[in-house]
């Protein structure tokens, strides 16, 4: 092909629709709009298969088609000879298409009608630009190449994984121009999502959870592949996830669910795996109030972000393993004066409030329940990570448990509520318990035992 796919992915972006023409048996041509147009790879791309119609019999009759494709910026025409391959119904692609679809189906007052029943790949086999007069490209809103390398520069030498974390959302708003942006980290064990770091919004969210499969974070994550959406979808939005999580969980009686940090009305999304040795630990995923804010070239860029971001986790936890050096011994801390504190402790799900007030819960909270726990029987303010590690009171699960990620978003739930307890960290792997009022430890079995 003289014309390469990647080079015209502007024109799939489906802000003008394109169309399609197949041949029947007889000879008998048909022309058909196409609600979607995704690039697969340099080579491929996937149309939405939502209706049993007159394009769909001939395809499976006659495997070749000609679509056509604008430029939504120069309006230049291409056309695109196809030869169809197969259809998928499930993965990554699938699901891809089918929050893309879902946010064209909402924009265009459609959300009654569009359903993906399939993904449709084919080969192209030749791209030709179609005669005619076009208009100048506008000039790039920013040289993402360079953007890139300044965000993973920055990157570099991060001291702790909240400093790493920390300098990638920084890095977003700096360099991307992106000004809402969270980090979440991969709980295996509760097949979950929790937020660990945010930026933009006017409540940080650090601590709340989505689980796998809901909302477009949950989908991604589930499917290990980075999905983008340019219109607001009721359907991948935040509060259709909660509910989708609450309903699953048959969550009821004393609230222990942290908002999501987010836009009202998010009009473009982006959620993007954070992998390492291909394994998913964690979620990257950013939004704007603007229609079509992500292009193509944008998620390029956030993919390789993330896998900078994946690998940097990796080796911090790696070296952090292996060099976490043990608390150092002191006296037993001074009784704290002041109105003694209620701390109520849950077993069922180790959620944990204070006086009343939800803080946290899951390995979270049964990492504050063990460090409040020594620190009422022993006075001990001294704690590290390793002997953390190696409680069984805690249960961390064995394959990345992601311990100063659970550290990070507990010090952050605990400054933001205003505790009288607060950790800060001593030194590599060390930190301190700091407590301001006397502690009253309760512990219940289940929440509706309160």
């Amino acid at each position: 092909m003289t014309i390469k796919l990647d080079a015209i992915r502007e024109c799939l972006e489906g802000v003008v629709p394109g169309n399609i023409a197949t041949c029947a048996p007889d000879g008998m041509p048909n022309i058909a709009y196409l609600s979607q147009i995704q690039y697969v790879d340099a080579d491929h791309v996937a149309l939405s298969y939502q209706f049993f119609n007159t394009t769909r019999r001939n395809i499976l009759a006659s495997p070749y088609a000609r679509v056509t494709a604008i430029d939504p910026r120069t309006a230049a025409h291409y056309r695109l000879s196809l030869q169809y391959l197969r259809t998928e119904d499930s993965g990554p692609l699938f699901e891809n298409m089918k929050a893309r679809l879902a946010g064209i189906a909402s924009h265009t007052g459609m959300s009654g009608v569009f359903r993906l029943l399939g993904s449709d790949i084919y080969r192209v086999l030749d791209i030709e630009r179609v005669p005619g007069e076009s208009l100048p490209p506008p000039p790039p809103r920013r040289n993402l190449l360079a953007a890139l390398r300044a965000c993973t520069e920055r990157l570099c030498g991060a001291a702790d994984l909240d400093d790493l974390l920390a300098r990638v959302l920084d890095g977003l708003g700096a360099h991307l121009d992106i000004d809402h942006a969270m980090v979440l980290m991969l709980d295996e064990a509760g097949g979950s999502l929790y937020t660990v770091a945010s930026r933009g919004y006017a409540t940080s969210g650090v601590g709340s959870e989505i689980a796998l499969g809901d909302g477009v974070i949950g989908v991604a994550a589930r499917e290990r592949t980075p999905i983008r959406i340019g219109h607001f979808t009721a359907e991948y939005s935040y509060g259709r996830a909660i509910r989708d999580s609450l309903e699953k969980s048959g969550a009821a009686g004393i609230e222990t669910e942290i908002p999501l940090p987010g836009l009202a009305e998010s009009r473009s999304q982006l959620a993007v795996p954070i992998l390492a040795c291909q394994r998913l630990i964690g979620m990257l995923y950013v939004e704007s109030a603007q229609d079509l804010r992500f292009s193509y070239d944008d998620e390029d860029a956030l993919v390789a972000l993330a896998g900078q971001l994946g690998a940097g986790i990796r080796l911090l936890q790696q070296s952090q393993e292996a060099h976490d050096e043990p608390a150092v011994l002191t006296e037993p801390a001074p009784p704290s004066g002041g109105q003694p504190v209620l701390v109520r402790h849950y077993r069922e799900n180790d959620s944990v409030f204070l006086d009343g007030d939800y803080l946290i819960k899951g390995v979270a909270g049964a990492i504050f329940w063990a460090l409040v726990r020594d620190h009422a029987d022993t006075g001990q303010t001294l704690f590290s990570n390793r002997e953390l590690r190696l409680d069984p009171r805690i249960r961390l699960p064995d394959l990345s448990d992601n311990l100063e990620a659970r550290l990070i978003l507990l010090a952050r739930r605990l400054l933001e509520r205003g505790a009288p307890v607060r950790i800060e960290k001593t030194g590599r792997g060390r930190f301190r318990l700091c407590v301001e009022r006397p502690l009253t430890l309760v512990s219940s079995g289940t929440s509706g035992q309160a």
